[in-house]
């Protein structure tokens, strides 16, 4: 038998290697230097760094920092994330039919979502939402929240189960007309499975949007100075690496009533992400400040340098670009529509879509800037919004 020929191993050149190591490899080069210099300037500026489930603010000059756990702390994030997805698991199981059509790997999914469902219709109930959930943003909203999970588990239910009586009945076209889009008659549904998703991913919305908010307004922040790191995968490995699809940097500028400048938050999927166990550790919270000031000053200095390195020529400005806004020719968008009103359902659903076919979108950002700016434009009133999908839908009135 003949052995794999392995490739010959690149030689290095000791003199080339020391020249380019001087520069830009390890802790003595020029540009771990330079970063050392400019991170001293700047110890007295607010760092705000972002993981994936906290906020951690160092004030600077010393002070010690403050954790928010935003996604920890969210109250019935799970639970309404589950109602979320029920559209997609549907449509999942439907693709597994038509991938398998006579397979029974579909048919178990389908008795195991319809299972699944039955157990929350059995729980839920406002008492549920109101004391057990108890998020402060959805008060009020609590029997209008158990409507629509009973009605949304109900209606998952019952399309299951015809689709596992008239198997030939379950395409997607039926999936688009019966469910999602409530447009038939054959199982009954009054409000379509798109409002749903949208109602629930606009509450966890407006309820993380309205304590990240409460949080940073109970400190005095200098915006204009703010330094901002979002670090470490957030939601899908492809999501959010850019300032449009990070909800995270959508609640930061939100809370900072869009005074922090975009050109000082950067996104470091790969940088090594915050583990904050609890209980806190406050000195461990303390070790990651020198690191990740080393690492905004880093990439803050390198931007820099481009504009002594090329005065005269066009530079970068940045700037969050329009949404597109919705023509009734368009039958493609690059980013997320624009949502011209609480009741815009082609912006709505368009972004449904689009969640789910660009790879960049964090599946819970579907309407992340649309609820900070209503926020924002309500006094951070969680009472004063319109939850789109929610209120003024007539879902079933199951509990009263």
């Amino acid at each position: 038998m003949q052995r794999a020929s392995m490739p010959p191993q690149a030689h290095q050149v000791p003199e080339f290697l020391r020249l380019f190591e001087t520069y830009t490899a390890g802790g003595e080069s020029i540009g771990a230097h330079m970063t050392a210099l400019a991170a001293a300037q700047l110890a007295d500026a607010p760092l705000i760094v972002a993981t994936a489930t906290d906020f951690v603010l160092y004030p600077g000059g010393g002070r010690d920092p403050e954790v928010e756990g935003y996604r920890l702390g969210a109250r019935g994030f799970k639970e309404l994330a589950a109602v979320s997805h029920l559209g997609p698991a549907v449509a999942t199981i439907q693709r597994m039919r038509e991938l398998d059509p006579e397979g029974a790997l579909w048919r178990e999914e389908a008795r195991r979502l319809v299972g699944a469902c039955a157990a929350v219709r059995a729980v839920n109930a406002p008492a549920l939402w109101r004391d057990r959930v108890a998020a402060a943003a959805h008060a009020g909203r609590h029997t209008a929240i158990a409507n629509l999970v009973d009605y949304a588990c109900d209606l998952t239910e019952r399309y299951l189960r015809r689709a596992l009586a008239q198997p030939a009945t379950f395409t997607a076209a039926d999936l688009r007309e019966h469910y999602l889009e409530a447009a038939g008659d054959a199982v009954q549904a009054c409000v379509p499975m798109n409002k749903v998703m949208i109602a629930t991913f606009y509450l966890v919305a407006m309820d993380t949007g309205h304590r990240v908010m409460s949080w940073f307004d109970r400190h005095a922040i200098d915006w204009d100075r703010a330094m901002v790191l979002i670090v470490g995968q957030q939601g899908r490995p492809t999501a959010g690496v850019t300032w449009a699809t990070n909800a995270v940097c959508s609640n930061i500028r939100g809370a900072s009533r869009w005074r922090l400048p975009l050109d000082r938050v950067y996104i470091a999927p790969h940088a090594p992400a915050l583990e904050l166990p609890r209980p806190l550790d406050l000195a461990l919270v303390r070790s990651h400040e020198a690191p990740m000031r080393r690492l905004w000053a880093y990439t803050r200095e390198i931007g820099r340098i481009g504009a002594r390195m090329y005065e005269g020529y066009p530079g970068f400005a940045p700037g969050a670009a329009a949404l597109p806004r919705l023509q009734p020719e368009t039958t493609e968008v690059a980013d997320l529509p624009a949502i011209g009103h609480a009741e815009d359902w082609r912006a709505f659903n368009t972004r449904l879509r689009v969640i789910m076919e660009d790879p960049r979108q964090l599946l819970a950002g579907c309407v992340v800037d649309y609820v900070i700016d209503q926020l924002q434009a309500h006094g951070n009133d969680p009472a004063r919004l319109h939850v789109s999908g929610l209120d003024g839908t007539a879902y079933p009135r199951r509990f009263t």
